[in-house]
């Protein structure tokens, strides 16, 4: 006797159906839902993970300062048979690559330090190799400063070469707004005491004090408290405007 075949199992011929939780709408709601609670930072989509039929996480990139290498989740869940998405849970949490959670390259206390950070009772003792010092006052790279003989270390010609350069393009020099609106400078203002050398007389103190009062500013520096400031006055009286004449 011949074999008998069996019969093939028929397919199914419905298609298969998308979860609703992996549609573009899924993601323009999970984005809606970070910005409804007022989250900032809120970057492109980055992918999604799916926990089990039902529930899903977009991922999205967080621009949040101080949070690199961190991502937005949002938890977005469907129940059977529905279409419907909704919104189980938000959080920011640290990436999967784990740039977030990695340990900073170490940067030395010497390079980290900024103006500003000394404060009271902090010590900062300049490096052994620090440019703006030298160990001779008779060394050709020492600038000429008169103190007391008691200083194992002196000034160098870069250390105040440098000062120089950031006195002329900060907050007091002519690059400044105040400066830059200023119709008169501070070499020709009676508040202004010129500095001696090797500061130089591009240099001095101003002794206003309704402007920069004690603080070391540039010679072409300017404001509009210099000495010789005069208020402008009118020779002749502007139009006079009625504004309780009847209009008709």
């Amino acid at each position: 006797m011949g074999s008998v075949s069996q019969p093939r199992q028929a397919r199914s011929s419905r298609p298969h159906r998308r979860s609703p939780l992996l549609t573009p709408q899924a993601i323009e709601i999970a984005r809606e839902a970070l910005i409804d609670c007022g989250e900032t930072g809120v970057g492109e989509h980055v992918g999604v993970t799916g926990i089990n039929k039902h529930v899903a996480i977009h991922r999205f990139a967080a621009e949040v300062p101080g949070y690199p290498g961190w991502e937005w989740n949002v938890v977005v869940a469907c129940a059977e048979g529905s279409d419907e998405v909704t919104i189980n849970e938000l959080a920011l949490v640290p990436a999967p690559s784990g740039h977030a959670l990695a340990v900073p390259e170490w940067v030395p206390y010497s390079q980290r330090v900024r103006p500003g950070d000394l404060g009271p009772g902090d010590l900062m003792p300049a490096p052994a190799d620090d440019p703006r010092l030298v160990e001779s006052a008779d060394s050709p790279q020492a600038a000429s400063v008169e103190g007391p003989e008691r200083r194992t270390r002196h000034l160098s010609l870069k250390g105040l070469q440098d000062a120089k350069h950031r006195w002329r393009v900060g907050n007091y020099g002519p690059t400044s707004e105040f400066a830059e609106k200023a119709a008169l400078n501070c070499a020709s203002c009676a508040f202004f005491i010129p500095a001696a050398e090797p500061i130089g007389r591009h240099f001095g103190v101003c002794v206003n004090e309704f402007s920069a009062d004690g603080i070391l500013v540039n010679a072409t520096y300017g404001c509009g408290a210099h000495s010789e400031t005069k208020l402008k006055t009118h020779d002749q009286p502007g139009e006079v405007f009625d504004d309780e004449k009847p209009i008709f």
